[in-house]
Order: structure tokens, then C-alpha cells, then sequence
């Protein structure tokens, strides 16, 4: 059969390297840039070329020309960050720019620990608007995946992915009980799972310290886990313990992994409390050891000492049996009360306490409120509040609680900075925020976030890389990009590579640097120049764009349904 010309013209090309298609012209032409392509590997000088959201050329690009061109000489070239854990469910409806993450190069958002968006019935909807402080939305959606294109659809400036939540389909089958599924309600829990996997979810996230996951029992667990597995997710967990089952918890990490033959990730990975930080050696060498045995273990982590949840992580899970109403209700007895206060101050295996894990109530931070005539409490440590009531902290946590109509948004200062250090140079630990993504401005400022929620990132960079050279910079970018979006199979995401999509950030190495505080966390990192994602500028010359280019990434059991016949 005859072939035209232009057919051998076009094979021809195909086969020739990117420097051979110099004369090219880009949608974006990034130049004279240090490219740290996600891989691990130096950096190597050369040009990125992109068409539409694609990477399309990398190499000497000398006579191309682009649309937009961007001299990147004396910066390095990354593909964009994968925040591991994001909490940007709330704040990227209100504010779909997602500033404090963008600005440190975060192109991937990535939600689920242990509850998600979906999927929801009635009640939970009811209970989600209930729940709801300075962001106030409807509830539109039913799915997990009926979430993530609503965002998509309002336009969202960062990518964004979801694990489904192994608390949120427990919810929506037995409600906040205290007692195992039967075997028809586990059923409907593993259809649910299997629902969003086939719409992309990653995996099954679980965050087992708090009510009512912690209800579940590892059984159920490999239950839901094995679901994920035969769509190729991976189960992601919030341990039943950092603390004083910390070794225990990750035993029952790696029995759900092996059991349910799934990859297995240790959120936020940590040793909380002082007279568990010496734990931290054998927890690594607990998870090695399962990876030399073939299991595929992994785990991420945040920049800092300090964690932040709610007054729920300091108070037992038996009195939060049946949602807040009954918290606050229980909270009220005053016999309830004193079990309750005696629990909050007496060590125990039983439940994770960080009340006591932080050590003192002044290392108790409350940075969250949902009442008005609270928030002017917004920065102040628990003791400082317990000094103002005159009453003791714990009576001043459960007082809060019935007072706020929520759990309160709370710091603990649980870790050790030598312990951080350990857990970065681990080459199968990447990176997460635990915080929503915003801006120093409206509702935002109601609350005072954690500093991660501004600084994870260019902590990292910044701190931990460039001053205290604690891990080289091609290692934190693969750790940041490359190696979680292989353990999550993310399609064509995490490199910078032909063909991949272009999700690119260019910073200063010598200038990245975050600066929120707990003291002042509303401030945004700086050193970050330029961000696209899916070949669309959002950031240029460290301003935001007000582009929303994001895009709902799935995992590969929505790829493997869209493959079936």
C-alpha cells in the first residue's frame, strides 16, 4: 500500500530526539532552566517545551519559540508538588485559587483521610451543612465523584484527587455506633467502596484516633481494603496509634496490607509524645522489614513538631458515640464529666490521648472556633483559658466543646525536631500538608490555621534541604512528585517527561522559604516564580493568575473500567 510523504515525513520525526525539533514552536517555553525531572536524578540544563497540557519537548530547544516564554536561568524546574493529605475540601469552595499552596507549588491536592466528600446519603448531608463554621456551601452532590467535578466545575486552580473514606461509608450504613457492621451493612460498605474506585477514587483512607473509626476492627478494614485492591488502590491510614500503640498500630497497617494484597501508607508518619519518641527506630525498622518482604509500605509526613486536629483527640471515643449532639449532650452529666476528666489526665493504652501526648495544657493550642463569642479565644493556649475560667483545662476542653457546637480547631505540640530529621532522609516518605489550602484574607482570617497550611512545602525546601542540608534537592522533588505518583499510579503525573501532563513549577532554590508561625500563620511562602498546571499558567512572577485550569485526577480502577468491554 501507498504512503504519502507526509506519513514518512511525520515517522521520521517521531523518532527524532527533542534537541532535532529546535525550530518547534510552544504553547509555553520554559528556558536555560535546571531540570529536576521527578526521577531522583541531577539536574541537567535545558529548555521544557509545552503544547496545550502536555509536555511535548525537553532538551536544547535553541531556535523554538513559545507563546509565552519564561527564562528560567538560575532556577530550578520541578514537576508540581503532591500535597499526600490535603484538607482543601472546604476552602477550595470558597476560594478555588488555593493561594497558600499554589504560591509553594502544590499542582495535586489530595483528599480522604479517613472521611471524604461522598459517598453521602440524607442524613449526612444534613449533618455536613450542621457542621459547617466560616465556609458555608450547599450540598450538592451525593458521590465522591459528583464532589470532585463540582469543584472542578466552580474552577480550581490546582488538580485534585480523593481517597474514599472508610469512616465515611461506615457512617453512611450505621451511623456513629459503636459496634461492628453486620455481615449485610459490610456488604453495602464494600459496594459503596467499589462505586468509587470505578469513579477514581485512589484507595480507602482511614483515621482510626478518632469516633467513630475507631469503632472499626481490622477485619473490617481488610474488607474495605480488599476492594480497593482488585481496582488497584492502595489503603491509606491515620494509625490507631502514634503514641503509646504506635509499634501495634503498624502491625495492623501491615496485617490490612498483606491480608487485602494492597500497597499500604502511613499518614502524617510520627512518633507523638515524649515518652515515645525513642519508638521511632523500631518503627522504621518495622515497615522495612515488610518491604524487604515484598509488601509495598510507604508513608508521608509534614515539617514541623506540632500536629493540629480538634478536642475530640483529647477526650475518650466512648463518650463520642453518636455524633456531636451526643458528645456534647454526655458532656453535660455531670457523672459523665468526671469519668470523662479523670480519663483526659490518667495515662492509658486504651485510646489515643493527646491531651497528655503534648504534655501540658500550654502546649495546647485552640486555633478553630465555629462560635463568634468564641474566636476571640482564636491563638490562645488551653491553659491560657483554663487561667481565664478559673477551671481546670480538662474542664475547660469539655466546657469549649458544648460552648463552640463543634470539636475545636486544636494544636498539639507532639514531636521531636531530631525525629523529623530522621524521618526525611527515609527515601519512601513523601510529603503532606494536613491543612486546607487559602489566603490571608476573608473567612481565612476567622481561624488560625496550623503554619503547615502556608509553609509545608518551602519548609522543606527551604529549612530542611538548602540550610540544614538534611536530604539533597533532587531527592526531596523525587519525593515530592516522581515517588507518589508512582505509589498511587497516577497517569502521566509526577515527571517531567514527553508525553506526561504539565503540571511544572519553577522556584528559587537559593530563596524558597516559608515564614508562617503559629503566632502568625497567615503568611504566604515565598521563592516560588512560576506554576502551570495542565499547561496553564497560575502562578507568573510569584503572583497568582487567577487561572483554574484543575482537573479531577483518578485513580486506576477508573482506568481499568473505562479499558473493560
Amino acid at each position: 500500500m501507498m504512503r504519502s510523504p507526509n506519513w514518512f515525513l511525520l515517522v521520521i520525526s517521531m523518532m527524532l530526539p527533542s534537541a532535532a525539533l529546535a525550530a518547534e514552536n510552544f504553547d509555553v517555553l520554559i528556558r536555560n532552566g535546571s531540570i529536576y525531572d521527578g526521577g531522583g536524578r541531577p539536574p541537567f540544563a535545558g529548555d521544557i517545551g509545552i503544547k496545550g497540557d502536555t509536555i511535548t519537548a525537553i532538551g536544547k530547544l535553541a531556535d523554538a519559540r513559545g507563546r509565552i516564554e519564561i527564562d528560567a536561568s538560575g532556577l530550578a524546574v520541578a514537576p508540581g508538588f503532591i500535597n499526600m493529605l490535603s484538607w482543601a475540601t472546604e476552602s477550595l469552595i470558597h476560594d478555588g485559587r488555593s493561594q497558600s499552596d499554589i504560591r509553594q507549588g502544590v499542582t495535586l491536592e489530595i483528599f480522604g483521610e479517613g472521611e471524604s466528600m461522598g459517598p453521602l446519603n440524607a442524613r449526612m448531608k444534613r449533618d455536613m451543612i450542621a457542621a459547617q463554621a466560616d465556609v458555608k456551601y450547599p450540598v450538592s452532590w451525593t458521590s465522591l465523584n459528583g464532589y470532585l467535578e463540582h469543584l472542578t466545575k466552580r474552577g480550581v486552580s490546582p488538580n485534585v484527587a480523593s481517597f474514599v473514606g472508610a469512616t465515611t461509608v461506615r457512617i453512611h450504613e450505621i451511623g456513629h455506633e459503636d459496634r461492628p457492621p453486620t455481615p449485610q451493612e459490610l456488604e453495602r460498605m464494600c459496594a459503596l467502596v467499589r462505586r468509587a474506585m470505578q469513579e477514581g477514587a485512589l484507595g480507602v483512607g482511614s483515621s482510626l484516633i478518632y469516633a467513630p473509626a475507631f469503632y472499626a476492627k481490622t477485619d473490617e478494614l481488610i474488607a474495605l481494603a480488599k476492594v480497593a485492591a482488585e481496582h488497584g488502590g492502595i489503603y491509606i491510614s491515620h494509625l490507631r496509634s502514634e503514641g503509646n500503640r504506635f509499634l501495634e498500630a503498624i502491625d495492623e497497617l501491615i496485617t490490612i496490607a498483606r491480608e487485602a494484597g494492597c500497597p499500604a501508607e502511613i499518614y502524617h508518619l510520627k512518633a507523638a509524645g515524649a515518652s515515645n519518641w525513642g519508638k521511632l527506630d523500631a518503627a522504621i525498622q518495622k515497615i522495612e522489614a515488610a518491604r524487604s518482604a515484598g509488601l509495598k509500605i510507604t508513608a508521608d509526613m509534614y515539617t514541623y513538631t506540632a500536629g493540629a486536629t480538634g478536642l475530640d483527640a483529647a477526650m475518650p471515643p466512648w463518650v463520642q458515640e453518636g455524633g456531636y449532639k451526643a458528645w456534647a449532650g454526655r458532656l453535660k452529666d455531670p457523672a459523665i464529666r468526671e469519668r470523662v476528666r479523670k480519663e483526659m489526665s490518667t495515662p492509658a493504652d486504651a485510646w489515643e490521648n493527646l491531651y497528655l501526648a503534648a504534655g501540658s495544657a500550654d502546649k495546647v493550642i485552640l486555633v478553630g472556633f465555629k462560635s463568634q463569642k468564641l474566636k476571640p479565644l482564636t491563638g490562645k493556649t488551653l491553659a491560657e483559658v483554663a487561667a481565664m475560667r478559673s477551671k481546670s483545662p480538662e474542664e475547660t476542653a469539655m466546657d469549649l466543646v458544648i460552648e463552640d457546637g463543634s470539636r475545636v480547631g486544636t494544636v498539639y505540640f507532639l514531636m521531636s525536631e531530631e525525629n523529623v530529621r530522621k524521618q526525611l532522609t527515609l527515601p519512601w516518605v513523601s510529603f503532606d500538608s494536613d491543612a486546607a489550602s487559602m489566603a490571608p484574607e476573608g473567612v481565612f482570617l476567622k481561624t488560625n490555621p496550623h503554619p503547615r497550611a502556608y509553609g509545608n512545602f518551602a519548609r522543606l525546601l527551604g529549612k530542611y534541604v538548602r540550610d540544614e542540608k538534611v536530604i539533597p534537592l533532587e531527592e526531596a522533588i523525587r519525593r515530592l512528585t516522581g515517588f507518589p505518583a508512582e505509589s498511587l499510579k497516577l497517569d502521566r503525573r509526577g515527571l517531567l517527561k514527553q508525553g506526561y501532563f504539565a503540571d511544572v513549577v519553577v522556584f528559587d532554590p537559593a530563596k524558597i522559604q516559608d515564614h508562617a508561625t503559629f503566632d502568625k500563620p497567615h503568611q504566604y511562602s515565598t521563592g516560588v516564580v512560576h506554576v502551570f498546571v495542565n499547561g496553564a499558567q497560575v502562578l507568573r512572577n510569584g503572583e497568582h493568575t487567577g487561572a483554574k485550569p484543575g482537573r479531577v485526577v483518578r485513580g486506576p480502577g477508573w482506568r481499568m473500567k473505562t479499558r473493560s468491554p
